[in-house]
């Protein structure tokens, strides 16, 4: 799932709004994280993908000196864990998972699996190599997480069937047509569909057309956190869940302590922690916390599936300034997840009647997209928050007094790949091996600002309802 170029832009307008309230509050915004502290406590999974959660490992039961800790057992945590023991055999690595793998975004998303970064997602950068270098990456990616699930011998249910960013206007449609036409000429695969051809695939016709992109696909992603997770430890790694780290003492040998009281010591420090890290004193101004909403349907009959005529089985999203993604199933249940994300203050949790109303949104958006999916009820409705950034664009890198943690941040919507591409950038850059990735524009980048709450809060609800309001 991804913003679109339509809604581009958003958060990074949204940060002025909170950057101009900073000239008369300054103050404010520097003891802001200390009056509003983030509670220490991760919510539940209860997405339909969490019935797959892998079976969990008892917690840390002991004081550990280690090489590498991780925190998080997510896809970035995790695929980490797995690249950094390949690389450096001799290291000891450690997952340090607060409840269980794949228990925040890692475990509850859209499902789709994308080529590129947000920021460049049907939008070409000013360096057109760079941004088929890119594409060729994560398509590869893709590929590689194949091949993963196969020497695991767990079937994630990744297809690769492709993906579509289905078009809502006719101006969608000649943005779509020039950058297919320029994206082939640099040798990607990607194709314009017509609105023939879309309603052909999917068996609707409320669009005007598509891009498809034949790199992509969809998972299961928490069949995708147990490959990952039999791949880490398969390697080496060790992985203690419902093992909650509270605090750091930052130096040339972290001191990192549990909520059990156990501590554990490593020279190196990954901070797989998603919108977690600001909670242990990093990365609070890297990121927007928004909240995104997905619902499931009961497996559909093949009567079902027949009269709505979705034939090819690959997700799509449209084109809209709230975006909408949808994926059918193996089991043949339809997911839908989008429409108006929402910003709670201080990373708090939104109330019964926001939660009442998204799901109210989801169901019109079916019922439009698919008339005779309108009656249809919701079996599993979740919620959770995923980590924009400002500029869309993501961030791989190293930090630290001592320049020995790492961390991955800012997938905006495009985690499912570049989660385990960035795992692959951090075990390099652990190892000291930078410099096949150096050219890369999210290797180490410098981060758009994000101030604190108040001023946080005020930009991000300001931005989404002004988007609310300007519509498509």
């Amino acid at each position: 799932m991804f913003v679109p170029a339509s809604r581009r832009q958003f958060l990074r307008k949204a940060a002025f709004l909170g950057s101009g309230a900073l000239l008369s509050a300054a103050g404010l915004n520097e003891i802001s994280p200390r009056i509003w502290r983030q509670p220490m406590s991760f919510e539940p999974n209860g997405s339909y993908w969490a019935r797959s959660q892998p079976v969990q490992n008892p917690p840390l039961a002991t004081d550990i000196s280690v090489d590498v800790a991780v925190i998080g057992g997510g896809f970035t945590g995790l695929s980490s864990a797995y690249y950094i023991r390949q690389a450096s055999p001799q290291k000891r690595v450690v997952v340090l998972e607060a409840r269980g793998c794949g228990n925040g975004a890692s475990g509850r998303n859209g499902a789709m699996v994308l080529t590129m970064t947000d920021d460049r997602y049907m939008v070409f950068s000013s360096d057109p190599s760079m941004d088929k270098r890119i594409y060729d990456l994560t398509a590869q990616n893709i590929r590689h997480l194949a091949q993963l699930s196969a020497a695991t011998g767990i079937d994630c249910d990744l297809e690769t069937n492709g993906v579509l960013q289905v078009l809502n206007t006719s101006d969608d449609v000649k943005a779509a047509q020039a950058y297919v036409k320029k994206a082939r000429a640099l040798g990607m695969p990607v194709e314009f569909w017509s609105k023939q051809q879309l309603a052909s695939a999917i068996g609707s016709s409320v669009y005007e057309g598509a891009f498809y992109d034949p790199s992509g696909g969809q998972v299961h992603p928490m069949k995708l956190v147990h490959v990952l997770k039999t791949a880490a430890e398969s390697a080496g790694a060790e992985i203690y869940e419902n093992t909650a780290v509270m605090a750091i003492e930052e130096g040339r040998q972290h001191v990192l302590q549990t909520a059990s009281g156990h501590i554990v010591r490593a020279k190196s420090l990954v901070l797989a922690t998603n919108v977690f890290a600001p909670r242990l004193g990093y990365l609070r101004n890297s990121f927007v916390p928004v909240r995104e909403y997905v619902a499931m349907t009961a497996p559909l009959s093949e009567r079902q599936l027949a009269d709505i005529g979705w034939q090819k089985r690959m997700p799509f999203n449209d084109s809209r300034t709230e975006v909408y993604y949808l994926g059918l199933t193996k089991q043949n249940r339809i997911h839908i997840g989008g429409g108006s994300p929402s910003y709670a203050f201080n990373d708090g949790t939104p109330g019964r009647a926001l939660i009442g109303a998204h799901s109210a949104q989801l169901h019109r958006e079916l019922g439009r997209i698919f008339p005779k999916l309108a009656g249809v009820e919701f079996e599993v409705e979740w919620d959770g928050e995923i980590d924009w950034s400002l500029d869309e664009s993501p961030a791989v890198g190293r930090t630290g007094k001592d320049n020995n943690i790492f961390y991955g941040i800012g997938y905006s919507g495009h985690g499912v790949n570049l989660t385990s591409v960035f795992g692959r950038i951090i075990a390099d850059l652990e190892a000291d091996r930078e410099d096949p990735w150096k050219a890369f524009p999210f290797v180490n980048r410098s981060l758009y600002y994000v101030p604190n709450e108040p001023f946080r809060c005020i930009g991000a609800k300001c931005g989404l309802a002004w988007y609310r309001i300007m519509g498509e």
